[in-house]
């Protein structure tokens, strides 16, 4: 009875039935939370039932992933998203709080990331079978938050906007020196070649992402881009340019110092950066123990307040910050579905315990964006507080029309 005790504190509100390994149904919630629908979960093992009660963000994604923990009327998203409502709510259960904190006091630990735990931390999630990425990313493979310009875009279409995005805020010239920290499989790294004619140098700790994106290079022909299997810390050389996009989670707070002095002695006097990154709205934080253990080991999103002192403490000018709220939510629900869209073959290489793992990822990060104040934010940075113009009208106005008509 522990599980249900833990829903009897927590689904104050919304429509939640719980049905128990002995087929007692339990009925939690004062009614129907807008956009989510009622939910009716089942628990298979009895012997699940003291784990879920102690250690429900660990244990509840790892009985779905073994088939243990069914969800018989609703969706998982729905069943997510009514736990992260209630949570977010004045009437969420206190020792869950508790739990949190006493994880708050490992932190430092958990993302410990020294550059051969990095490595390791970086092949846990993108050394797998590339089959798998390719069953829900866009062809460029663009693993991080898309730009909706408008609701009825692609997900093509809003990777290629954030891509000009990125690349207008960068205000790039042909024949800039870019560097490119967390380049994943090259895929903004060769448009910024392609479309900014810039000469960029793309680096990753993926063995995976290396290859594949050394293959795109030589395929597309592309002689003024480059990628290299190194850590951030070992670059040597200045750039016109540093860009990194999803890679700084991936950093740990105790390294945040380290990571800024990185970008800050790469940058030319006149240089420009572009940090683009998952951050939580509500102050430090710790990273869910499920997300933890199974997708990104030493993976973090921090707060601003996290970030903007070590920015400092490099004598770095933050010259622009904008904030991307719901654009991640509308990418993973794009994903989750093309994912979902494609499981048989999922299931076909790997397993269906792998599926539910992908399925539970995708869907439980759709909810914190939407529902538990995580967001994605672009801190432009430079050295010189005159380096860019002063007003940001030459993002649209100068260089995203250019951008869009050498591409055209």
């Amino acid at each position: 009875m522990f599980f249900a005790r833990l829903l009897k504190n927590l689904m104050v509100e919304g429509d939640l039935t719980y049905i128990d390994p002995k087929g007692r149904i339990h009925h939690f919630g004062q009614g129907k939370v807008e956009g989510i629908e009622p939910v009716t979960v089942r628990l298979t093992d009895p012997r699940l039932d003291l784990r879920l009660g102690l250690r429900p963000l660990l244990a509840a994604g790892e009985a779905y992933m073994d088939g243990k923990l069914l969800i018989e009327q609703g969706t998982l998203f729905d069943f997510l998203a009514l736990a992260a409502h209630n949570l977010h709510s004045r009437h969420h259960a206190r020792f869950l709080n508790l739990m949190q904190q006493l994880d708050f006091v490992w932190r430092w630990l958990q993302q410990y990331n020294p550059v051969p735990l990095a490595r390791k931390n970086a092949a846990h999630h993108y050394d797998i079978s590339l089959e798998v990425y390719d069953l829900f990313l866009d062809p460029d493979r663009q693993y991080s938050c898309a730009y909706f310009e408008r609701d009825d875009m692609t997900l093509e279409e809003a990777q290629l906007a954030k891509k000009r995005h990125i690349m207008a805020k960068l205000a790039l010239e042909p024949g800039h020196k870019v560097l490119d920290i967390g380049c994943g499989w090259g895929g903004l790294a060769l448009t910024l070649a392609r479309e900014a004619k810039a000469a960029v140098t793309g680096i990753t700790l993926s063995e995976q992402q290396w290859h594949e994106a050394r293959k795109r290079a030589h395929q597309q022909r592309a002689g003024n881009v480059s990628f290299e299997l190194v850590d951030y810390r070992a670059v040597e050389g200045k750039f016109d340019r540093v860009v990194s996009v999803g890679m700084f989670e991936h950093v740990g707070v105790a390294h945040y110092d380290q990571f800024f002095h990185s970008v800050a002695e790469r940058l030319n006097q006149d240089g420009v950066a572009l940090i683009h990154f998952i951050c939580r709205a509500e102050g430090p934080g710790t990273t869910n123990p499920w997300i933890r253990k199974y997708i990104f080991p030493g993976g973090y999103s921090p707060a601003l307040s996290e970030v903007i002192p070590a920015i400092e403490r490099a004598g770095l000018f933050i010259t622009d910050i904008e904030m991307l709220r719901l654009h991640y939510a509308m990418t993973l629900r794009e994903w989750r579905r093309r994912f979902k869209a494609n499981w048989a073959k999922a299931a076909e290489r790997y397993d269906e315990r792998f599926c539910r793992m992908w399925e539970f990822y995708l869907t439980g990060s759709e909810v914190v964006f939407r529902f538990q104040g995580h967001m994605v934010t672009q801190i432009q940075l430079a050295k010189k507080v005159d380096t860019l113009p002063i007003t940001r009208t030459y993002m649209l106005d100068e260089h995203m029309p250019r951008f869009r008509q050498q591409a055209e």
